[in-house]
């Protein structure tokens, strides 16, 4: 992408309320103008350009003026070249009142002329005076801008003051209008750790915002892969233009000023009180008057921040290593003053120590390296575990070491370094702590097979000989066996521990053990018991000790099995709330272990709510995170890709998604991963196959006993023709496990089976309810269609119309239920096919050879379905049912 087509005005985002405020001012005769506030860069003068041009596009004329210091002291400076060139500016008094009759007989229409004037604030006193003049002649409507944190001076109250003129705040951007803008300036989705990079760095200014997107587009640092834009992890690169802007802004402090905001550039946040030991409060107060520093309550104590995340990227760029030394060296000599008492004053010692000398107490350091473990910190921890000399890198080393590589992806090094902690653990504890860091690496990481897992874990088990420790291996073993697809053993072994009595007396077991337990029953189908116990996760997690168990779990792989849980009892609306939530709390600018298991179960969620559009967002994030790895998510992340691109009518990516597939070379495969093949058959018209790769998917999920994955298959045949071949499955699967979600497959595949336009628009209620928008959708379409065969052609365009309100959610999915089901015709599964397959032009020849019947046969069939459609040809056929464009033949397996 160029520089130049983002150098363009970006679009008006989140702006709605303050442009139809606008237009409702404009038309009311009462009003004379309209003035906005916000602070700069917050897009005041380009709001001002959209509301000129919808004034002019309503006929009004029009007016442009910038007020700047300079033009100031002159007067009539900054709005001279709007004024008549016949008019006597001599005596102001009968100056202005000609001003003001040539201005209104200049123009056609009776009705004010629109003048916008960019930082009303800093006109001069005459321009002030004329334009009040004219607003109150009715000559003029004012739209007007002025920077918050400027001092408003005369001339803002004397334009304003009156309630003749409205006033509007403009306020920086939320994340979601981040990314929503994001996603129009680029033309596709935006990486999650991309826009919450974006939105931190830029405050949800979009001057800022901007000017950071060209830097790193123009740097090569924001790319796309054909699915997702994405940026490496590294500084955020600016621009020449953004670096001037904040050095002008940063330029207003004083000197004493000056070293408060280098102090927190290099050491942020910093209590009031530390700053106070050798600073002036009255700094503090210019500071804070200026913009540039937040002061706000963070748990006990008044913190100091600076007031935007790039005041210290420019900051830092301009202290020199002089300076640097010498600030870090003398917060470091206050803080041991006050005696260092805080938890975090320990990560701090240590990284101002390291940072100033190069050098740190190793114990000081190791401690501080947990702690920023703790605090996902991974950077930092291996800055500081790095500076630990050699004689020290014993088994807690190598274990903080090993789950710092882990966490930031290096899985082949933390299998090296943990491999070399086996062999030094000397005691029952850190052998076990070792087996559990090691397991999750191997499984997580490095994909590695079912016995390459056990015979670690058999190794502990020779070396642990207390019943306590046995039962840490169990809960280990439990959560390899889950990761792997075997999800009833998985629950046997959680089955052996003691889970309900809590967490006491070691916590990090109890929290693998129930996070694997509640994970290992939402895939059996149990949902309502795996919700239970996901929440009593969460709730111990939140309350973890941050130094005592450093090397457990993070609170969102809690969070994760929560947004499942949530998923699988058919809440999918608080699903999608809980991981995305939780996906924005983990750090930023990498990708976790974590991270890409909350992108999976987000994906997943998005598919069952049938909106391809979030779901291929979540699935291109997860294989890009994935990729390097081939982590065990991989292939269903690019199956899920790909059957989220073929629902939305673009096979190439589809095809792209499935061929990287093919070429994996992975331990675990889950029956789940056949939904990608499958839906790329459905969508070129290939039911029957589409059918076939189902039907053997859901056999292989029910006998390893995955119901939940069998659950949403057998669906999915239900919704390609296969009601009554599945439907007393479904309805088995209901009655032995709990779940909402479970009744209300069952019962749509009863309806559909039955034809029974009554029960199937009450399953679309259902459906509806739970926030699966395209099985409603796709009910409601079915039963619209007979209806209409049978002569009820009321009750048909009600459910038509209801259909098609809920097929407006999904993203612009298309499935055959929705192409055929509700256009009255009553087909057989054979002639759906054979519609399908004809709407995409491929000739009777290649229909019957696809089939495996004769030309005569797909003939016949057409031309009843022709009668039933009312049409005469092809064409008409792909214009009724919206096909979709074939790539060409194709065979995959089944």
């Amino acid at each position: 992408m160029s520089q130049e087509s983002l150098l363009g005005r970006w679009p008006l985002i989140g702006r709605a309320s303050q442009l139809e405020k606008f237009d409702e001012s404009l038309e009311d005769p009462r009003v004379r103008g309209f003035i906005v506030f916000g602070p700069r860069g917050a897009g005041k003068s380009r709001l001002i350009e959209e509301c000129l041009e919808r004034a002019e596009g309503a006929g009004r004329r029009i007016g442009r003026a910038v007020a700047t210091a300079a033009a100031a002291s002159i007067p009539l400076g900054a709005v001279a070249h709007l004024l008549p060139a016949e008019a006597d500016l001599s005596d102001p008094v009968t100056g202005f009142a000609s001003v003001a009759r040539l201005l209104a007989r200049s123009g056609t229409d009776p009705v004010p002329m629109v003048i916008g004037v960019d930082d009303v604030h800093l006109l001069d006193a005459t321009s002030v005076v004329l334009l009040r003049q004219l607003m109150d002649a009715g000559v003029i409507f004012l739209l007007g801008s002025v920077s918050t944190g400027e001092p408003p001076g005369a001339a803002v109250a004397a334009l304003s003051c009156e309630d003749s003129v409205q006033q509007m705040d403009l306020v920086d951007f939320r994340r979601p209008q981040v990314e929503e803008l994001l996603e129009r300036v680029l033309g596709g989705y935006v990486g999650s750790n991309t826009v919450s990079q974006m939105f931190i760095a830029s405050g949800g200014n979009p001057l800022y915002l901007r000017e950071l997107v060209i830097g790193a587009v123009t740097g090569g640092i924001l790319t796309c892969d054909g699915e997702l834009w994405e940026m490496t992890p590294g500084r955020l690169p600016g621009t020449r233009r953004l670096t001037d802007l904040l050095r002008s802004r940063l330029s207003a402090a004083s000197p004493e000023g000056r070293d408060v905001l280098e102090a927190l550039a290099l050491c942020e946040p910093l209590s009031v009180a530390q700053l106070t030991l050798d600073v002036q409060p009255r700094t503090l107060d210019e500071l804070e008057r200026a913009g540039l520093i937040v002061i706000g309550r963070e748990r006990r104590r008044t913190a100091v921040r600076l007031a935007h995340p790039l005041y210290g990227e420019v900051l830092r760029a301009d202290i020199t290593t002089v300076r640097r030394q010498e600030t870090l060296l003398h917060r470091l000599s206050l803080l041991e003053k006050s005696g260092a008492r805080r938890r975090e004053d320990a990560m701090r010692l240590a990284t101002y120590q390291l940072a100033a000398t190069g050098t740190a107490d190793p114990a000081l350091l190791m401690r501080a390296a947990a702690l920023a473990i703790h605090t996902r910190a991974y950077a930092n921890a291996l800055s500081l575990l790095r500076a630990v000399p050699e004689e020290r890198h014993g088994v807690q080393y190598r274990l903080l070491l090993g789950k710092t590589l882990y966490e930031t992806g290096e899985f082949g090094q933390a299998e090296t370094v943990l491999s070399q902690a086996v062999a030094l653990a000397g005691d029952e504890q850190e052998t076990l702590l070792v087996t559990s860091l090691r397991v999750q690496n191997l499984i997580w990481g490095l994909g590695a097979s079912q016995r390459t897992v056990r015979e670690v874990i058999e190794v502990a088990r020779h070396r642990v000989t207390s019943p306590s420790g046995r039962q840490v291996l169990i809960a280990t073993e439990a959560a390899g066996c889950f990761a792997l697809g075997e999800f009833p053993r998985s629950l046997a072994l959680c089955s052996r521990l003691p889970l309900d009595s809590g967490p006491a007396p070691d916590v990090m077991t109890w929290l693998i053990a129930v996070t694997t337990r509640s994970a290992a029953l939402a895939f059996l189908g149990r949902g309502e018991e795996a919700l239970t116990w996901a929440r009593r996760a969460t709730s111990v997690s939140a309350a973890v000790d941050a130094e005592l168990y450093s090397m457990t779990t993070h609170e969102a792989a809690h969070q994760s099995v929560l947004t499942l849980a949530l998923a699988e009892t058919g809440c999918l609306a608080e699903s999608r709330t809980v991981g995305e939530e939780a996906y924005r709390t983990l750090a930023q600018g990498m990708s976790s272990p974590e991270q890409r298991l909350l992108a999976f179960q987000l994906g997943r969620a998005a598919w069952l709510a049938g909106h391809p559009g979030q779901a291929r967002r979540w699935y291109a994030e997860l294989v890009r995170a994935a990729r390097p790895y081939t982590a065990i998510v991989l292939p269903l992340a690019l199956s899920g890709l790909a059957a989220s691109a073929a629902l939305q009518g673009d096979l190439q990516a589809a095809e792209a998604a499935l061929t990287e597939y093919d070429r994996l070379t992975c331990a675990v495969h889950m029956p789940e991963e056949r939904l990608g093949v499958a839906w790329l058959h459905a969508v070129q018209g290939e039911l029957s196959h589409a059918r076939a790769v189902l039907t053997a998917a859901a056999r292989e999920a029910r006998e390893r006993g995955q119901i939940a994955f069998e659950s949403v298959l057998l669906t999915d045949l239900v919704r390609l023709g296969g009601a009554c071949e599945v439907a007393e499955r479904l309805a088995e699967i209901a009655e032995a496990v709990d779940g909402r979600f479970h009744r209300a497959r069952a019962d749509l595949a009863a309806a559909w089976a039955e034809g029974c336009p009554d029960r199937l628009l009450a399953a679309a209620g259902e459906m509806e309810t739970i926030g699966a928008d395209l099985l409603a959708a796709e009910a409601a379409s079915v039963a619209a269609g007979i209806l209409r065969q049978a002569g009820d052609s009321r009750r048909a365009r009600a459910a038509a119309l209801r259909a098609q309100l809920l097929a407006a959610r999904c993203e612009g999915a298309r499935t055959p239920a929705l192409t055929t089901g509700g256009s009255g015709a009553r087909l057989t599964r054979r002639q759906q096919e054979i519609a399908l397959l004809a709407s995409q032009g491929m000739p009777s020849k290649d229909v019957a050879e696809q089939l495996g019947i004769s030309a005569r046969t797909v003939d016949n069939h057409l031309r009843h379905i022709y009668v039933e459609f009312g049409i005469t040809t092809r064409r008409e056929l792909a214009t009724h049912l919206n096909g979709v464009v074939p790539l060409g033949p194709r065979s995959r397996g089944t």
